[in-house]
């Protein structure tokens, strides 16, 4: 199903994915997912979706006692229709373009993630997050950005609260559209369940440096990295594109 050296090679990505997002609030699937698509593209979508989901879930336990979640049942009904469309792109379109839709999400959200946004949140730009976020998110698991976008006024407590409520219910949506379209199969549960460590020892790596590290240089440091990633995924796709 996937060779050794390719699991060594995933699960380190993963380690540091759920690291970063650890300490900072988000990084996994922007880390994560042009790396593994690099490294084997059956690693994306559904098993980044699902170490998202374990992330999200540990998150959550920290901090629940900041969770506020009023309204963000209308970013999840967004999200239905958002992830239908993202799963119809990953039926039809060939691995190439999949690649370079992967690559133009993560360049996305490194842009986005360099610049504040003031947005109102209502049922409309809630809805309208959830939509993107489903897109992006059954495409390259990386339906973070707009929410984050959309809630970045919060606390940073509240913020990730938050966040990791929508991910977790997000999750479960984009997973059940795969499974609706064949997309989902025994292999990429396995594969999970051999990922799921990683995670586990990203999380807990990351409760005892969150106190010693810097932020501000951990979040610029992954930024350049998805960005080269991005680059990276981009020049291999259009290679791949031209040779066909």
């Amino acid at each position: 199903m996937i060779e050794v050296h390719t699991l060594a090679l995933a699960s380190l990505i993963i380690f540091f994915g759920a690291l970063t997002q650890s300490l900072i609030g988000f990084g996994l699937a922007v880390v994560a997912s042009p790396l593994l698509y690099i490294v084997d593209p059956q690693l994306v979508p559904a098993p980044v979706i699902m170490m998202g989901f374990a992330i999200s879930l540990l998150s959550l336990l920290r901090d629940r006692g900041h969770l506020e979640f009023g309204g963000l049942q209308y970013a999840l009904l967004g999200r239905i229709p958002g992830g239908l469309l993202g799963a119809s792109l990953l039926l039809f379109a060939p691995q190439p373009l999949l690649g370079l839709a992967i690559a133009f999400i993560v360049a996305s959200a490194v842009l986005l993630s360099l610049f504040k946004f003031s947005l109102p949140i209502n049922r409309i730009s809630l809805f309208c997050a959830g939509v993107v976020s489903g897109i992006f998110g059954n495409i390259a698991a990386i339906g973070g950005p707009p929410m984050a976008i959309l809630l970045s006024g919060k606390d940073a407590r509240q913020f990730r609260a938050a966040l990791s409520a929508f991910f977790i219910f997000s999750s479960l949506i984009a997973l059940a559209i795969l499974a609706l379209t064949g997309l989902l199969q025994a292999k990429h549960l396995w594969l999970s369940l051999l990922l799921l460590p990683s995670v586990l020892a990203g999380y807990l790596v990351a409760g005892r440096l969150i106190g010693l590290v810097n932020k501000d240089k951990t979040r610029a440091v992954t930024l350049i990295l998805c960005g080269v990633s991005a680059l990276v995924l981009t020049v291999k796709s259009s290679l791949s594109l031209l040779a066909q």
